[in-house]
């Protein structure tokens, strides 16, 4: 019985493998394609441009606190979405008043969390005990 534990092992850890290579190599082959998700998460340098000065009365921690939640609620995507949701900070489509542009999504996010919060770091401070903010 052991014997053909074993060889069932072999066989998943063969083909796991073989798998991951396989995803590996089609990763490589076409790196410069990129599906309309990431492309629509890109970001023009206009738009960088208007996000860091919306931006830029926050400190470092506060910045450090609103990527921490942006990773946990989007993976930082722009256009992730989740129900009524939507966004790198998954906020209420309504806030965003059917402008979904990065920088409207980082104003109004800034907005938000100082109107319910006072701070991004009080923000996550909630997430973290809540799982949402």
């Amino acid at each position: 019985m052991s014997k053909l534990k074993l060889k069932f092992a072999t066989l998943l850890l063969l083909f796991g493998f073989s798998f991951g290579m396989v995803t590996d190599v089609a990763a490589n082959v076409l790196p410069e394609q990129t599906t309309t998700a990431q492309a629509a998460t890109r970001v023009s340098a206009s738009q960088k441009k208007q996000i860091a000065a919306v931006n830029a009365g926050l400190s470092k921690k506060q910045k450090a606190a609103k990527n921490w939640i942006a990773k946990r609620e989007s993976g930082y995507r722009y256009n992730a979405r989740n129900g009524n949701c939507y966004g790198r900070y998954q906020l209420l489509k309504a806030y965003l008043h059917g402008d979904l542009s990065p920088v409207n999504q980082e104003r109004t996010a800034n907005s938000y969390v100082a109107g319910r919060y006072g701070t991004w770091t009080h923000a996550k401070r909630f997430w973290q005990s809540h799982h949402w903010y």
